[in-house]
């Protein structure tokens, strides 16, 4: 008897959560890391890959999330979007409530999103993958 194979994961965005020497740590003061990253992880669990990552080299601007938009969101413009300085529940809030409408290229990210927003440099897009 044959068994069928698990259907493929539907294409999603993938926001990598940076929790290495200075992002996730003592560090960063006044900030429930786990819960940091458990919380994205529950409210994109059935819209987007959420995987913690080794430090992405931007440690002066811990707590570092980059959400890289789906295969569609990539088709219609989406690139990835390096976000910086995520110490505060609410702009983890902000992300989830974004990916959740569709990320990168398919819906606007809320404007306090721009206060967090920096361009990488091209050493450190290349180690994530872009």
């Amino acid at each position: 008897m044959k068994h069928a194979r698990p259907a493929p994961a539907a294409p999603r965005p993938t926001v990598s959560v940076c929790r290495d020497c200075c992002c996730g740590t003592y560090k960063v003061p006044g900030v429930d890391h786990a819960a940091q990253l458990a919380g994205l992880k529950s409210a994109l669990a059935e819209v987007a890959t959420v995987r913690r990552t080794d430090c992405l080299d931007a440690c002066e601007r811990a707590n570092v999330i980059v959400v890289q938009p789906s295969p569609e969101g990539r088709r219609a413009g989406g690139r990835p979007v390096w976000l910086g300085l995520v110490n505060d529940p609410d702009a983890a809030d902000d992300i989830a409530d974004w990916v959740r409408a569709g990320g990168p290229g398919l819906a606007d990210p809320p404007g306090i999103l721009e206060l967090y927003e920096f361009t990488p440099t091209r050493r450190m897009r290349q180690e994530l993958g872009n």
